[in-house]
């Protein structure tokens, strides 16, 4: 596989892991704190941003490391949160 193969296949599993976990939410499936949906946002923005950064659309590569870190926070957070309570 050549390198501009992967980094499609990347971009579009990333781009269907943001959608999985937008429709994931907004079905109810799952919570927007919830561990499951921050994993899915921080891997599928991860994917997104090596295929834009590849590809040298800047703009969605500041878009997907701000999702990345905001994902990030969160994941820490909750983190905090759960051994606080538990």
């Amino acid at each position: 596989m050549n390198l501009k193969l992967i980094v499609n296949i990347a971009g579009w599993s990333g781009a269907l892991m943001l959608l999985l976990a937008y429709f994931l939410v907004s079905t109810r499936k799952l919570a927007g704190d919830s561990l499951a949906y921050q994993l899915l946002n921080l891997l599928g923005s991860a994917l997104l941003l090596l295929n834009a950064y590849h590809f040298g659309a800047f703009p969605s590569v500041g878009v997907n490391s701000v999702w990345i870190i905001i994902a990030i926070l969160t994941i820490i957070k909750s983190q905090t949160r759960n051994q606080r309570e538990g």
